[in-house]
């Protein structure tokens, strides 16, 4: 049905372009603090979907996927509610990877995801994941009993995944939340993965990780099991998650470098989170915003160009060392944003 156009209204299209330019616009100044930034910011957003910058896209390790280097992290945005209108606009952004979870962290997300998903399943790579049952600390020795528990464990949930989620199949699924080199290393879970691959339940085999990162993606390297890893890492090193915070001790991402390497000499494709995360703070914690937290790792090109602190980050983090980024956006404001920051960065490291 169509809907007149009368006095003082807009179109609905108009409308959400609207509400782009004034979260851009806001989020620029809480940003910047630079009212002259945000109108600019503002004013750039309501250019409109066609001045949107072509997508970049990169290899993802030995998948062979042509992925694009911004992943939708489905699972924060679609926890509560469907938002196929911003699953779209992502879609004719060039966004190709649509990466969520298991019911048990992420509630309906992956139900939500699955009207979209059902539509566009042959075009994009569809990546979920799901943590194991299993009690042990990241130097703890893994048993063969402890393990067959754990992989039985995933392999029900990737069942479960592919129930919500309205498809056979998954292009990956992660072992979420991994902390534990030894279970990484564990030949119970490898099979499991090996046996879901031959049931036509999946086709990669990947780890993600907030803790003990760097062991964690050693060990999966070592294996030469792993297709994909999600790493939780920062222009200023590893990402903490207890802290939610840079790692103490840890070097910064360019002094991680050798790490990264030996993944991807390994075939992993690397997928990185929580870039930003730092900047944010968590206010009820006591941990307030730090905009300027990276800074002093960025070159004057990169100081100068016209991006907010959380596209400086996604800049940097793809410009050395990751395939692509994986974030989590709720809104046409927040996806434009990170779109500009992912296409663009190459242009600040040559």
């Amino acid at each position: 049905m169509k809907h007149e156009r009368g006095t003082g209204s807009v179109s609905r299209r108009r409308f959400v372009q609207y509400l782009a330019m004034w979260a851009v616009g806001g989020r620029t100044f809480l940003s910047t603090r630079d009212a002259r930034a945000a109108v600019d910011a503002a004013r750039e957003a309501g250019a409109g979907k066609n001045q949107w910058p072509q997508m970049t896209y990169r290899t993802l390790g030995r998948t062979n996927f042509n992925a694009s280097r911004l992943v939708f992290g489905c699972g924060a945005a679609l926890m509560f509610r469907a938002k196929d209108e911003l699953l779209n606009a992502a879609y004719e952004a060039g966004i190709n990877v649509f990466d969520v979870g298991y019911r048990g962290y992420y509630r309906d997300a992956e139900q939500h995801l699955s009207p979209f998903i059902g539509k566009v399943r042959d075009d994009v790579f569809l990546i979920s994941k799901a943590p194991v049952d299993l009690e042990a600390e990241p130097d703890d020795i893994v048993t063969v009993e402890q393990a067959k528990h754990a992989a039985a464990s995933w392999a029900r949930r990737l069942d479960a995944s592919l129930t919500e989620l309205r498809v056979d199949r998954v292009d990956a699924y992660y072992l979420m939340a991994s902390h534990n080199p030894s279970l990484i290393e564990s030949e119970e879970i490898y099979r499991t993965f090996q046996n879901a691959k031959q049931a036509g339940k999946v086709t990669h085999f990947g780890v993600s990780t907030h803790r003990n990162a760097e062991k964690v993606l050693l060990a999966a390297a070592r294996t030469g099991w792993y297709d994909l890893a999600m790493i939780a890492i920062t222009p200023g090193g590893w990402y903490d998650w207890e802290s939610k915070s840079v790692l103490e001790g840890s070097k910064p991402m360019t002094g991680l470098q050798p790490i990264l390497e030996k993944a991807r000499e390994s075939g992993m494709g690397l997928v990185g989170m929580k870039a930003a995360r730092h900047l944010s703070g968590l206010p009820i914690l006591g941990w307030w915003d730090e905009p300027d937290a990276f800074d002093e790792f960025y070159g004057e090109k990169l100081m100068a160009a016209s991006l907010s602190p959380f596209q400086r980050t996604y800049a940097y983090v793809l410009a050395h060392g990751l395939d692509v980024v994986n974030a989590d956006m709720g809104s046409l404001a927040h996806l434009r944003e990170n779109v500009i920051a992912a296409t663009s960065s190459p242009t600040y490291f040559t």
